[in-house]
């Protein structure tokens, strides 16, 4: 368990004021960073009026559709109180085996076998880091730093090194083909968020999920499935990323096992900056979304300026540290 969650303090829980005085604190928090994001925005669209032009607005949503995808599993570890590093190694890791799956093979069978090929790996993998942190009580930052090895070392191995090419048709349409006028991506990271607010929001599961990240002593004495739970959300984040690993190879048109390498910080940095606390148990899925669109929307934003990508790195990292800032600030239960 990570120290987050052993630190939760019971009587946190049992003081109701205390938790208006979080939930307070959060939402100023938040409101911090949509100002921030509006005075980003604005003028920018006054001085370039094609940054809000629905070409650039579809552009920067299918940039961001992986990182939603890996953003949202992401989001749902850290609401269980945890942290999952391997999210970047399985993405490379599922576009590996899509890749060798259609190695020789074309189709829209093989396209679908591929499909539930690299999402398995990242289910796999997932379930190791749950289990890891369930069953034999390793912290999740370790158990997932080992993992995003070891995926990264197996999508080595699979692909002996090199980039491997895919010519498959129907699974390289996945990323050309568009529905009125919006690529398929966009559709699949809208239909997911759909799917997680309502598992998280209207069911029990849902409520699982914030149970033990919020205090996982107090969901232990109320008999709630602990283990369960934590094993979940990290399936829930492998199968996500490898969905992810899948419809970037779909874009790059190539398995290649380092090309995940890095998402993790983005991964982290969106549910964060969306609200969703490091510490577990507040915010909800629609912040991680709106966290990638405002890294995405920043890039984009930066990139019609014609900012150097050097410097747009050291300004992702000012903005990641703000919105850890803030969090802190939003749970520092002594000022309460």
């Amino acid at each position: 368990m990570s120290t987050a969650q052993t630190s939760s303090s019971p009587e946190a829980a049992a003081l109701p004021a205390r938790r208006r005085v979080l939930f307070n604190r959060q939402r100023l928090a938040s409101l911090v960073v949509w100002i921030a994001f509006a005075c980003y925005v604005i003028p920018l669209a006054i001085a370039q009026p094609q940054f809000i032009s629905f070409y650039n607005i579809i552009s920067i949503l299918m940039l961001i559709s992986v990182y939603a995808l890996i953003g949202f599993g992401e989001g749902v570890v850290v609401l269980s109180g945890g942290i999952d590093l391997s999210v970047g190694s399985i993405v490379g890791l599922a576009g590996v085996v899509a890749a060798v799956i259609l190695t020789g093979h074309s189709g829209v069978g093989w396209c679908l076998v591929a499909i539930g090929g690299g999402v398995l790996a990242g289910v796999l993998i997932g379930a190791f880091n749950g289990i890891a942190v369930a069953l034999l009580n390793i912290p999740s930052f370790v158990a997932t730093l080992g993992t995003l090895s070891i995926a990264l070392g197996i999508g080595y191995v699979f692909s002996a090194g090199q980039q491997i090419s895919i010519d498959n048709d129907p699974f390289l349409n996945i990323s050309i083909n568009a529905y009125l006028g919006i690529p398929i991506p966009i559709y699949i990271m809208f239909i997911v968020f759909l799917l997680l607010w309502l598992v998280l929001a209207k069911t029990r599961f849902g409520r699982y999920i914030y149970a033990v990240g919020g205090n996982i002593q107090a969901a232990f004495v109320a008999g709630l499935p602990i283990r369960r739970v934590l094993i979940s959300a990290f399936v829930i984040s492998g199968g996500l990323s490898g969905l992810a690993g899948v419809l970037l190879a779909a874009q790059i048109t190539a398995g290649i096992a380092s090309t995940g390498s890095g998402y993790e910080l983005t991964a982290i940095a969106a549910p964060v900056i969306g609200g969703i606390s490091l510490a577990g148990g507040r915010g909800s899925i629609a912040g991680a979304l709106f966290g990638v669109i405002l890294l995405g929307t920043i890039d984009n934003g930066l990139t019609i300026l014609n900012v150097s990508p050097f410097y747009q790195h050291i300004i992702r990292g000012f903005i990641i540290i703000l919105a850890v800032f803030l969090d802190t600030i939003a749970s520092r239960r002594k000022l309460v």
